[in-house]
């Protein structure tokens, strides 16, 4: 990963490309033209920028506009995993097919009417309104739901000799990569971490690495009463003793949920805790679930500096979708 200072002029167009995720698209534009329709006398009034503005791929091809890259375009939709599964297609085109440098993250604006209601109807939402600031409270025992955030992150995603050559500044690198299915609910995780387990496992032997050498785990997290749980159950069975050494924290306890643009902004605070050796914490925890491990350090309410040379970022998703990445400080 590097910094954006890219230069159109001195970049193979062909041999770069822009994956983005997006988990919902223009929710607020399809609420809005629909309400426009119905309430409409007369002869029907559609934007004709409706349905560009709706689809999720239209980033992806704005972006390439932006930047002539004329590589691989499109968008990955894997409910709250997209922009993570954006992040490892991207890294797989570099790896397998000989690409330089591809654009990718995502990017989510879900905080509409219709969104909020229908997370609500799910259940999925936490009901403390009476104290906004501390709703999201992953691992807490009183825990009732996630946060709705928005936002988007966006990562300039590089082959190494490519970036040196053009002297970028270098935050990090993947080394691996993996993702698969819980194939047991629509919502719901699987109650073991089944799915967790596995893809955790695979993405550590797809870097040539072993459990031990991971320090810091940025974890789904989300704040809800049933993922909590499965996640830490799945970082011991795929740890064990090396889980108690291991920091941990949910960072959705300060950013909220940002569904389809979750995996990309974790992945870049995966990148900073690299540069800056430093673990955020897991804020809002009042009394740790007691169905948690209370020997895992979750970093509960405080961060602190550590050194810090391999993480793991998991995102998980709505459908079973699941997603874990691996960052390695650079050095050269």
């Amino acid at each position: 990963f590097c910094d954006s200072g890219l230069n159109k002029e001195k970049i193979n167009s062909q041999k770069s490309g822009v994956i983005w995720g997006s988990g919902i698209g223009g929710l607020e534009t399809f609420y809005t033209e629909t309400k426009n329709l119905l309430e409409s006398k007369g002869s029907p009034k559609i934007s004709p920028f409706f349905i560009p503005k709706m689809i999720s791929d239209i980033a992806a091809g704005i972006i390439s506009m932006k930047y002539n890259f004329q590589g691989p375009n499109y968008a990955t939709v894997s409910a709250c995993a997209s922009s993570s599964h954006a992040i490892i297609n991207s890294y797989n085109y570099i790896k397998n097919n000989n690409y330089d440098v591809f654009i990718t993250g995502g990017s989510e604006a879900s905080i509409t009417e219709m969104g909020l209601g229908g997370f609500n109807a799910l259940h999925a939402l936490s009901t403390r309104n009476e104290d906004p600031k501390t709703a999201s409270r992953p691992f807490d025992k009183d825990r009732d739901g996630f946060v709705l955030g928005e936002g988007g992150g966006a990562l300039i995603l590089e082959e190494l000799n490519h970036a040196k050559k053009r002297g970028a500044n270098i935050y990090g690198e993947i080394i691996g990569a993996a993702s698969n299915a819980d194939a047991y609910h629509i919502t719901a995780p699987h109650p073991e971490g089944r799915g967790a387990k596995l893809v955790m496992s695979k993405a550590i032997d797809d870097s040539k690495i072993k459990p031990k050498d991971i320090d810091y785990i940025n974890v789904h997290g989300t704040s809800t009463p049933l993922g909590d749980v499965s996640e830490t159950k799945a970082i011991i069975d795929v740890f064990k003793e090396h889980s108690y050494n291991l920091e941990i924290s949910s960072t959705k306890s300060m950013t909220g949920h940002l569904l389809g643009a979750a995996g990309a902004i974790e992945s870049i605070i995966c990148l900073k805790s690299l540069n800056d050796n430093y673990i955020p914490p897991t804020i809002n925890n009042v009394s740790l679930d007691p169905n948690i491990n209370n020997k895992l350090k979750l970093n509960l309410n405080k961060g602190k500096k550590k050194e810090i040379k391999t993480t793991i970022c998991n995102t998980f998703g709505f459908g079973g979708h699941n997603t874990s990445i691996v960052f390695k400080k650079y050095k050269d």
